[in-house]
């Protein structure tokens, strides 16, 4: 044997020398199944673990601990110091500039309360979100007109909210988090650029002074709600005097402001403050140029009067008439989603570049409460917003208590300075908007997905569409689908790849990845890198027939095909269909003369076939290896005994 090694070169006497003790493929410990399905329970709802702080304590410091998961508060408020608090103090009242009167101001002091006490972000900044804002008032337009019937619009925002809330709470504690993981970057990035072009289109009718728009959320009827009104046509006889010049000309400068503003901010990002304070400065200087060149009569549109006061309850405002049930709860169910999906990426993008670590399911309880309260306290959904979470990051913020002096700083304003607002311009609030929903059109984002996957880019492009083009919860909904889709796919048509021999070395590696990768002569080695299932065992049954009427028709083999390795290093878990396979699989190779071996089959994979072995008895002595080295080797050695055994019996 090392004679034989020595012949083949110095590389290769590594290779027989390890050989020559062929290593033994073990099942897992035996488990109970209790045992295994409380394994897969906490894999599945609790893979962060979030009870191992409590292992080992004293039943009252366990109370304790409890009371600390449940409130983040409890935790870091008794350590808070004047120097915390300079910093959460940051630049707050910069962020009023970014929310709506009066409804927007309402949601921005509740619902930071609540999430001080529950959150467990630290720079997470709540309020309510461009998006998540306008998508729920465009949905429910569709049902009702806020400009006739405003109260029973603002019944349909509260009881959304608490459908939004509900959902949102559910999720988190009912440990479903993952389900928000069918979200992903390429679909986000796709829709958030679509709702920011529907967004910005539909603050066309405040930017231009147009007084009859549509309500439809569509780039169709938008567009031409902006060029072909015919309503205004026939009272206005011309086309252009649809639009109101004054405000065009206020828009319009005032979008260029803030456009600048950020522009300069994202080339320097130390005058950050500049884009931060841009909003609240477009507000007071719009207010101060209508109220001392009376505007407002030259066909400036403005807020108009506004009353001093806290949030009153609104719970006896929650409407559940079935008249308009469906419409609120798929408007919660979609603004629940997006407000969530926003809120829980802000999260953990501030806290990775703080160096801690955000509960995705106890944010999910927390967002979800916050918007339960805040239905019941005349506010709309509400979650925490990238930009202005952006803000407390840069400002230094330490702890949640920033979102306390959010609230406080609303508080006040609702209190004594609502009335201020009365001369503010409508079209600088459309301003504000589209210069906040500009940045979510994410150019560089899509063009990286493009180069590193052309199926991702489909999927983000079928959502951009889906949404400017049909409408916002559908355009979701078919990149969703577009997404599950190419789940299925991959489970159903999982990657099967041959495998060959790196010269020198015991290594095997995908011969088209790999160029120096040679073929063994006599052997068809494969890799299934997948589950087996009974949705891809008739696909790898056809896949692995093929593999091998290809071995056989090549015309450059040196040897006939004789033996199949399976190497399953890549196939975490099978059922009883894939068990079936692989039973039919060594039945219909050894009628055709093969040999199939498995190579390296994982914990449970292993327990099902010593369990399937022991009433079909279909695993011979070479059909299990650790590695396909040894397979090889073990299954050469085996063939050239057979050989001389034959050509002893012929010389006799």
């Amino acid at each position: 044997m090392e004679g034989e090694c020595k012949r083949r070169g110095e590389g290769q006497v590594e290779i027989g020398v390890m050989m020559e003790a062929v290593h033994k493929v073990e099942a897992a410990p035996p488990q109970s199944t209790v045992d295994k399905m409380k394994l897969r329970f906490k894999e599945t709802f609790f893979p962060d673990d979030p009870f191992r702080r409590f292992k080992g304590q004293p039943p009252r410091r366990k109370w304790v601990l409890g009371a600390q998961y449940l409130f983040p508060i409890l935790d870091w408020a008794p350590n808070y110091s004047l120097s915390f608090f300079k910093s959460d103090l940051g630049i707050s009242y910069a962020k009023l500039a970014n929310l709506p009167p009066i409804i927007g101001l309402y949601s921005s002091f509740v619902p930071p309360l609540v999430y001080s006490v529950l959150g467990s972000s630290r720079d997470l900044a709540v309020g309510p979100v461009s998006i998540a804002s306008l998508i729920m008032g465009s949905m429910l337009r569709q049902a009702v007109n806020p400009n006739t019937d405003p109260f029973l619009f603002l019944q349909l925002a509260f009881t959304a909210t608490l459908f939004a809330g509900i959902f949102q709470a559910s999720l988190g504690i009912l440990r479903l988090g993952f389900i928000i993981d069918f979200l992903s970057k390429a679909t986000l990035v796709g829709f958030m650029a679509g709702a920011a072009i529907i967004v910005s289109l539909q603050q066309l009718k405040n930017l231009l002074g147009i007084v009859h728009f549509t309500k439809k959320m569509a780039v169709v009827p938008v567009l031409s709600s902006v060029f072909h009104n015919t309503h205004e046509k026939k009272l206005k006889r011309l086309l252009f005097v649809q639009w109101s010049w004054q405000t065009v000309v206020m828009g319009i400068s005032f979008l260029a402001f803030l456009l600048l503003a950020r522009h300069v901010s994202i080339r320097r990002p130390k005058l950050f403050w500049l884009s931060v304070g841009a909003p609240l400065a477009s507000v007071i200087i719009s207010t101060l140029v209508v109220f001392l060149l009376k505007a407002q009569n030259h066909g400036i549109s403005i807020i108009g009067k506004l009353k001093c006061g806290l949030n009153r309850p609104s719970w006896d405002n929650l409407l559940f008439d079935s008249t308009y049930l469906g419409t609120t709860m798929k408007t919660g169910i979609v603004t629940g989603i997006i407000s969530l999906t926003e809120g829980i990426a802000s999260g953990r993008t501030f806290a990775s570049l703080r160096g801690y670590q955000v509960d995705g399911n106890k944010e999910m309880m927390a967002i979800g409460l916050m918007n339960i309260v805040g239905s019941c306290t005349s506010c709309y959904v509400t979650t925490g917003a990238f930009s202005r979470s952006a803000v407390n990051h840069n400002a230094g913020c330490k702890t949640a208590m920033s979102n306390v002096v959010m609230a406080l700083t609303v508080m006040v304003t609702l209190l004594f300075l609502m009335p201020l607002f009365a001369y503010t311009p409508n079209v600088v609030l459309a301003a504000i908007i589209i210069g906040a929903v500009i940045g979510l059109i994410d150019v560089p984002a899509a063009y990286n997905i493009w180069k590193l996957d052309k199926v991702d880019f489909l999927v983000c492009m079928s959502s951009f569409l889906g949404v400017i083009f049909i409408s916002v919860q559908q355009g979701l909904a078919i990149a969703v689908g577009l997404s599950i889709f190419r789940i299925l796919l991959q489970t159903t048509r999982p990657k099967t790849i041959a495998l060959g021999n790196i010269p020198g070395t015991n290594i095997y590696r995908d011969l088209h990845q790999y160029q120096d990768a040679k073929r063994v002569p006599g052997f068809l080695i494969l890799a299934v890198e997948a589950p087996i299932n009974f949705a891809n065992t008739t696909y790898l049954n056809e896949r692995i027939t093929r593999w091998i009427e290809n071995e056989n028709s090549m015309e450059d083999k040196e040897t006939n095909l004789q033996f199949l390795i399976l190497d399953l290093s890549a196939v975490p878990t099978v059922d009883t269909s894939g068990i079936s396979f692989l039973i039919d699989l060594k039945k219909s190779t050894e009628k055709h003369g093969l040999e199939l071996t498995l190579v390296n089959p994982m914990g449970e994979v292993m327990e099902k076939l010593q369990r399937a072995n022991e009433i079909h008895d279909f695993l011979g002595v070479n059909s299990l290896h650790l590695t396909i080295a040894e397979a090889v080797f073990s299954l050469s050695s085996q063939n050239k005994l057979q050989q001389q055994e034959v050509s002893s019996a012929l010389f006799i």
